[in-house]
């Protein structure tokens, strides 16, 4: 089993489950808020991880964490958390999960508004050592939010906006692939690009960090071969334990910030009425945002074919388009019944999201709108 300290600490190894009570205790947590989805609870999969991990069952639990984790759902969840007297969080399921646990983390030990701690607002500053602990399970590879240190989420105002701070990084991750067994082929697609977007845009962000640059190309170059055989065999266990590897590498790698498909993809999922998954339109938004990077990325491109098997003369957009579209992905907007008339204003959002300003080349408005209707 690896036993992983960077940035936190990380259980990597079928059965890591089976360490929950040990890793609750390294994190100084006694009473936890567990903090997980509906379809996760009817699968199995929380009392499976409770049983096997030695934790009392009847600990409090939110169950209705939304596909975008909203504000609606932290303030309920403190509800719970306040009412339990609990001291800490656990948060099973996918990014979503772990956002809103960290959101609640947040909330419970911090005065004012969530949307104050938001890191556009100056909020960063904000969250301090304070935050309540949590523990992170994952049962999808994607957002890596596991060791991340950002949470998004989706305000009552209809923006979709990130708290960011080190102290928002979950004390301990447990990541079992065993967990990841039977997710469906789509999603298991969908949080996979979600992965590959994260290895890519932290790679070609300028902010000059080697060791997370190194990181997130050992990413990519596990899920570029892993992802198509996690999609086509889902009880492959290694390349979910692969899949599981590349999302939390492409999340050890935030540090180098991420760029234009999530200043994108983060104002889109704050339609609440559209329900559109994150992975996938990352999955959309890649290429085109590829296409206007390449000119300020003759360092960087040339690493990421070689990371793929491309030749140097190779087309890197066209080939992510082609990747994407053989996973099953709907590789158009419109494919996810997005009206077209809302392409402007994400476009105005998307230079006020705080991963704007770590793409490599500077966007403007119009930029964004041009690169909106190529994916449209």
């Amino acid at each position: 089993m690896a036993l992983i300290s960077y940035l936190t600490t990380v259980r990597l190894d079928a059965g890591a489950r089976q360490h929950l009570s040990e890793d609750l205790k390294a994190a100084g947590i006694t009473r936890p808020l567990l903090v997980t989805d509906r379809g996760i609870r009817a699968a199995g999969l929380l009392d499976q991880v409770l049983k096997e991990g030695g934790i009392d069952p009847s600990l409090p639990v939110f169950d209705e964490t939304p596909a975008n984790p909203t504000e609606e759902a932290a303030e309920k969840a403190l509800e719970i958390y306040r009412a339990g007297t609990c001291d800490g969080v656990i948060a099973l399921g996918g990014g979503s999960a772990m956002d809103l646990a960290k959101a609640v983390a947040v909330l419970a030990t911090h005065e004012g508004p969530l949307a104050s701690f938001v890191v556009v607002n100056g909020g960063m500053q904000k969250i301090t050592a304070k935050t309540a602990p949590t523990l992170a399970i994952p049962t999808t590879a994607g957002t890596g939010s596991e060791v991340g240190r950002g949470a998004i989420i989706s305000f009552k105002d209809g923006r979709k906006l990130g708290l960011l701070s080190p102290f928002l990084i979950p004390k301990r991750a447990i990541c079992d692939p065993e967990l990841t067994i039977g997710l469906p082929a789509m999603l298991t697609a969908a949080t996979g690009m979600d992965a590959i977007s994260h290895c890519i845009e932290t790679f070609i962000s300028p902010v000059d960090n080697p060791v997370a640059a190194a990181i997130a190309i050992d990413g990519l170059e596990r899920a570029i071969v892993a992802l198509p055989r996690a999609v086509s065999y889902p009880d492959d266990l290694h390349a979910r334990r692969e899949m599981m590897i590349a999302a939390m590498e492409g999340a050890l790698a935030f540090q180098k910030g991420l760029g234009a498909v999530h200043s994108l993809s983060h104002p889109l999922g704050g339609y609440r009425d559209l329900k559109l998954h994150h992975g996938t339109l990352n999955a959309i938004l890649l290429p085109p945002v590829l296409r206007f990077n390449e000119s300020v990325s003759a360092e960087t491109y040339p690493r990421l074919k070689r990371a793929v098997g491309l030749e140097a003369q190779s087309d890197f957009a066209v080939f992510m388009h082609r990747f994407a579209a053989s996973l099953g992905i709907p590789m158009r907007l419109r494919d996810l019944h997005v009206p077209h008339e809302i392409l402007s204003d994400v476009a105005r959002l998307a230079c006020l999201d705080h991963t704007h300003a770590t793409n490599p080349r500077r966007a403007t408005e119009a930029d964004y709108l041009v690169m909106l209707e190529e994916a449209y």
